[in-house]
């Protein structure tokens, strides 16, 4: 893979919402930009940069420790599965994680890399299993959780500065994301019962919507560091 350095994220806001800018990358976003709302396209960009912050805290360097490329394509691509024009037909994590695979393994990535990608995408929603499946997944996990700024039981919170956060926010607003990312799981685990199995993310906010009108994340999130 093509590597874009990110020892550590400097200050400097135009390192900080640097994308890697390598041809993947770039497919990547040609993917996902038109069939992904604003809120969430921006909501999956943030958990890159956030995810390189979290790996700058940790002390993981790209190139040696984990690759960028990689990196840039599990994070942005990992609300994949929530895509309108997607066939539905499963939990929203695993659909994202087959369509990125086949996404990867179309363009010549080796099997073993978008394999990783997978994993990172199909356990990003679950904590405790994610942080032990290797550096990708860990990251790709950390910096989805950062961008809900708490709730999702962060361990990196305090890892953005306020400077930081709003360098970011400014360049891929919020625009509402909790509640629009929300309506998107909803809408696809609704049109399948595989798709809303028990216990699961997408089980449960469908449920509570259903019971309730909002689902008890979105009300957590009301007082979360970046608010709903």
């Amino acid at each position: 893979m093509t590597e874009t350095a990110h020892e550590a994220i400097p200050g400097g806001s135009a390192d900080l919402i640097a994308l890697p800018g390598t041809p993947l990358a770039e497919a990547v976003l040609e993917l996902i930009r038109p069939v992904e709302t604003p809120s969430v396209f921006n909501h999956s960009v943030r958990s890159y940069l956030f995810a390189r912050v979290v790996a700058g805290r940790l002390g993981l360097t790209a190139g040696s420790d984990y690759d960028d490329d990689l990196l840039f394509s599990a994070s942005a691509m990992h609300d994949l599965g929530v895509a309108p024009d997607g066939p539905h037909r499963q939990r929203f994590e695993i659909e994202g994680a087959d369509r990125a695979a086949a996404f990867l393994a179309d363009r010549g990535v080796p099997v073993s890399d978008a394999d990783q990608v997978w994993q990172a995408i199909a356990f990003h929603s679950s904590p405790g299993i994610s942080e032990r499946r290797g550096t990708l997944c860990l990251l790709v996990r950390e910096g989805v959780a950062l961008d809900f700024g708490g709730p999702m039981g962060n361990d990196y919170l305090d890892a953005v500065t306020d400077e930081q956060a709003d360098a970011v926010h400014a360049e891929y607003p919020r625009l509402d994301m909790v509640r629009s990312l929300t309506d998107a799981i909803v809408a696809q685990a609704a049109k399948n019962p595989k798709n809303a199995a028990r216990y699961t993310i997408p089980g449960e906010f469908l449920r509570e919507r259903e019971a309730y009108g909002r689902t008890r994340l979105e009300h957590a999130c009301d007082s979360s560091r970046w608010g709903n």
